[in-house]
């Protein structure tokens, strides 16, 4: 028998909303402002069938190119045997949400600022070093000390059921 490999085939878990995110669309949604240039997370709302994307499309973060009255174009990276090629398409505002993927650089961005500010009123001439971000490091070593004097064994009594019932 054949298998259907429609647009929506395989999306029952994919497709469905969250633990106490089922009901009616937040008036937030609609609401929401969205410029050029911002980026969006494409994520597909299953009660809103018009403007839905493909399956593929699901998850991916991408930047708006266009706006139009009910929706958003997005440009969004795919792969196409083999090599990543930039999409266009254009997505219904429901399955559309602000992107976090900035936040981070933004505020690195601001605290990097503020050292430079700092540096320039000090008097001091700023350098890359003063900002540059390192990877985690290992965390110290130590010693345990005054724990192993006070050291105490913990067993398990012993229960026989055999001799409680001989007795």
């Amino acid at each position: 028998m054949v298998r259907s490999g429609g647009k929506r085939s395989n999306t029952r878990d994919l497709f469905q909303r969250g633990y106490r995110e089922k009901g009616y669309i937040n008036l937030s949604t609609y609401l929401t402002q969205y410029k050029v240039g911002d980026y969006v997370d494409i994520k597909v709302n299953a009660a809103v069938h018009k403007g839905m994307p493909h399956k593929v499309y699901h998850g991916r973060t991408g930047k708006v190119w266009n706006i139009t009255k009910r929706a958003i174009g997005v440009e969004v990276n795919k792969r196409v045997r083999g090599e990543i090629i930039a999409k266009r398409i254009h997505v219904r505002v429901e399955h559309v949400r602000p992107s976090r993927c900035r936040e981070d650089f933004l505020a690195r961005r601001a605290a990097n600022d503020a050292v430079r500010v700092a540096a320039k009123k000090a008097g001091k001439a700023f350098s890359t070093k003063d900002v540059k971000r390192l990877p985690q490091q290992p965390r110290e070593g130590f010693t345990m000390t005054g724990i192993i004097g006070n050291m105490t064994t913990v067993t398990a009594v012993p229960y026989d059921i055999v001799r409680e019932n001989a007795l």
